[in-house]
């Protein structure tokens, strides 16, 4: 066998760590914060600590350090609103950055087992329940980040009990969002809400008072990019079936909340859309949604028509509401006064608009003024 001289073989693979720069440099223009973050990177870059695990605190409670068990403070920077702690323990290295009331814990470690346990024990018991106020509720918001995956952040929005916000629709909404603000566990048969109609109308106003209503037993989570969603399967899966705050143990539900789905839901969805529609249904009442306490809220400025028949079919839909403007003699009822009112009445975005003293002149074949407080 024979073997050509002028042939090298490949060098070894340099390992990551070695194609660094392995030189730090600090002026004036960084803080100390800035220097424990670098500080913190220096094991995982060198590869001694190659697991890394973090973890977001929206709401920090009062006197929880972040701090795993053991834990020997190496550099600590505070300023009044925020501040960093770096702290190591045998194996494993820890950095917790504040903010007012929400924090992040970052743990290093020599296993991924390692770097999951002191992580856990770091944030466990630290999330501070929100004070609970009548005109406010709690509602989850997902997104799909480039860098970092699926996240998913908690906000606290106003709402008004619903014998506040009825007067704002239409005689025959009102009675069958009656009905809606009512629904308990035992009454679910559908696992899709449906509200659809013109732009301005009320849409999402209806939305948060029946995250209020529902907050006994439902949580609801707005999802910020839908069109992502029912394309990237991975994302799809964390969200329906990952760690989530729904619980068929305890019987709590979730409602996920896709707003403006008009190109996910219309009739020639299928051939658009591609898999989305299928697995957004298969979410709904097919094997995705099995054994989850899962409802999916959607709303669309479509026509009824034109939605698609396997979204509206009996049975997938636990309520299906098309919202729309208020008659003429509803507008007057509800500003007052006629004036700026047309014979065909008027949205509630155009009702809020005047107001405040804001012409709602409505061109046909545009937007109506405001639509967007008030989808």
């Amino acid at each position: 066998m024979s073997t050509d001289r002028n042939q090298t073989a490949a060098p070894p693979p340099t390992a990551p760590e070695a194609a660094l720069v392995s030189r730090l440099q600090i002026d004036d223009s960084d803080s100390t914060g800035d220097v424990i973050d670098a500080l913190f990177l220096g094991r995982f870059t060198l590869g001694e600590q190659p697991f890394s695990r973090s973890h977001t605190v929206d709401r920090v409670r009062k006197g929880s350090t972040l701090l795993p068990s053991g834990a020997h403070v190496l550099r600590e920077a505070k300023d009044d609103n925020s501040g960093s702690v770096l702290a190591e323990g045998d194996g494993w290295t820890v950095r917790v950055s504040r903010w007012q009331r929400g924090a992040e814990v970052t743990v290093t470690a020599v296993t991924d087992e390692l770097a999951e346990a002191q992580l856990k024990q770091a944030v466990e018991g630290a999330e501070d329940e929100p004070e609970p106020q009548e005109d406010q509720v709690s509602m989850g918001f997902w997104y799909h980040s480039p860098m970092r995956g699926p996240r998913r952040t908690s906000r606290t929005i106003s709402a008004g009990p619903w014998s506040d916000v009825r007067q704002n629709y239409t005689a025959r909404v009102a009675t069958a969002m009656d009905d809606l603000m009512k629904v308990t566990p035992e009454d679910i048969s559908g696992r899709l809400l449906l509200l659809h109609g013109p732009p301005g109308t009320g849409k999402t106003s209806a939305l948060r008072t029946l995250a209020r209503s529902w907050s006994d037993w439902c949580q609801v989570d707005c999802v910020l990019d839908p069109e992502h969603l029912f394309n990237n399967i991975g994302y799809l899966m964390d969200i329906a079936i990952g760690a989530d705050d729904s619980d068929p143990e305890t019987g709590r539900w979730r409602l996920l909340l896709l707003e403006d789905c008009d190109e996910l839901i219309r009739g020639e969805a299928k051939y658009a859309a591609g898999q989305a529609l299928s697995r957004l249904l298969n979410l709904t009442d097919g094997l995705l949604g099995q054994g989850r306490n899962v409802l999916v809220g959607v709303t669309t400025n479509e026509d009824l028509e034109r939605l698609h028949p396997a979204v509206v079919r009996p049975g997938r839909c636990l309520s299906r509401i098309e919202v729309g403007s208020l008659s003429r003699e509803e507008a007057v009822s509800w500003l007052g006064t006629d004036e700026g009112i047309g014979r065909d009445g008027a949205t509630l975005a155009e009702l809020y608009a005047l107001k405040k003293g804001r012409p709602t002149a409505h061109v046909p074949g545009q937007e109506r003024a405001g639509a967007g407080l008030y989808l």
